[in-house]
């Protein structure tokens, strides 16, 4: 792929350098840069990408499995922070998205839990808002919806819980459970918290990167309730 890209850069006539290495390190020695675009999605920004980037620059990267952000770093370059730009799917990083698929959690036992789900999933298999809001308060948390003679929801936490809900024409969502964790309750009571939060919207989310931590926000970086993401992992190179 470098060395397409020199090819093609040079019949360009464009001056470009062209760099080999792991993403999450950046350019060492290259920077700082006006601006860092990533085309594949992390779940923590590397904290060397801010490192990396002017006071007052730009870093634009799709968030984990779902989300697109672009963060500015501040004045003093301890800290980027910014507002979500919609939603994204890209290649994800190593180890993002591992984990046990649906059909592994799911496996072939019978349900061990059977019950009512409180919630209409229409909002769920179309409204962007309530989907994104979910993923944020369950980040682990993987859904996926099907609308056919009414809407099915199919939930996992990609190690040893599920939860399938199923909407009928009657107007009532049965949910059937297995594992350790009640995902459909853990659901309800998400959703439940989003709308408490006053339901904040797609674009009223953003993202605070520091050297120590990482976390979503809604409505206002300082004063906003807060959610925390992946700790950082810090490696012998970057201490």
């Amino acid at each position: 792929m470098a060395a397409a890209a020199h090819t093609n850069l040079a019949a360009a006539d464009a001056h470009v350098e062209v760099v080999v290495g792991d993403g999450e390190l950046g350019a060492p020695g290259a920077g700082p840069f006006d601006r860092v675009m990533a085309t594949y999605a992390v779940e923590l920004v590397p904290w060397a990408w801010v490192e990396q980037t002017w006071p007052g620059g730009r870093i634009v990267t799709p968030w984990g499995r779902l989300g697109h952000v672009a963060l500015t770093v501040a004045p003093d370059g301890r800290s980027a922070p910014g507002w979500m730009q919609g939603l994204a799917t890209f290649m994800p990083a190593r180890g993002i998205g591992q984990g046990r698929s649906w059909e592994q959690v799911r496996g072939d036992e019978a349900p061990e839990a059977e019950g009512l789900f409180g919630r209409d999933l229409e909002p769920l298999h179309r409204d962007a808002n309530v989907l994104f809001a979910l993923r944020v308060i369950l980040p682990d948390v993987r859904i996926r919806t099907e609308a056919s003679q009414g809407i099915t929801a199919w939930v996992h936490d990609g190690n040893s819980s599920w939860a399938t809900l199923v909407a009928s024409e009657a107007g009532r969502t049965t949910a059937y459970q297995g594992g350790p964790r009640r995902l459909a309750t853990e659901l309800e009571d998400a959703w439940q918290a989003w709308e408490t939060n006053g339901a904040p919207g797609l674009y009223d989310y953003g993202m605070t990167r520091t050297p120590e931590e990482q976390y979503i926000w809604s409505n206002d970086p300082n004063t906003g309730p807060r959610w925390p993401t992946a700790a950082p992992r810090l490696s012998t190179a970057k201490q």
